[in-house]
């Protein structure tokens, strides 16, 4: 008797264990992808591997090779971004053309292409917008890039609230 009291209480507590892993698992399962978190509030961080990761995809997808983030890319997103904010507009030369961006930060592109938006509040909306826009997604699948930068920064005050950069080149010769 003494030894089946031990053995159901054995069961129970492994019962107990099993169920207490299972719902370790729903409570880590069930956060929100960084994709999805919205960029129109102040403390928001954008998540550039998240991005990386969802942009090579889509170039997999389509035959062309993986892109990396790049910190010198991501500074020069981010400063972009921010002009776009400061002065409430979108447009690819508010800081100069991004030629000229590159030449200036010293980074040796053989191939670069940019795209801006605003007033999207995720990246998974960003992304969407650039992928349903011709000209946006053929800078998203051009051939020869291998870094990124991006950017999403946020202004409250202004007509789109976040503004979006995403660079796109390589330094590597061709």
């Amino acid at each position: 008797m003494g030894n089946l009291r031990i053995t159901r209480a054995t069961v129970a507590i492994a019962g107990l264990l099993a169920l207490g892993g299972c719902a370790a698992d729903v409570a880590t399962t069930t956060e929100q992808p960084t994709m999805y978190l919205s960029m129109a509030n102040g403390g928001a961080r954008l998540d550039p591997q998240a991005a990386a990761s969802m942009i090579s995809l889509y170039r997999q997808n389509n035959g062309l090779g993986a892109v990396a983030v790049d910190p010198e890319l991501m500074k020069l997103a981010e400063q972009q971004s921010q002009a776009m904010a400061s002065r409430n507009k979108l447009d690819h030369d508010v800081k100069g053309p991004l030629a000229k961006r590159l030449n200036a930060s010293g980074y040796p592109a053989t191939v670069a292409v940019e795209n801006v938006s605003a007033g999207y509040h995720t990246m998974a909306e960003a992304f969407s917008g650039w992928r349903d826009s011709p000209p946006h997604k053929a800078n998203m699948l051009k051939n020869g890039v291998t870094n990124l930068g991006i950017a999403a920064t946020y202004a409250p005050n202004t007509k789109y609230k976040v503004f979006w950069t995403l660079i796109l080149a390589s330094s590597e010769k061709r």
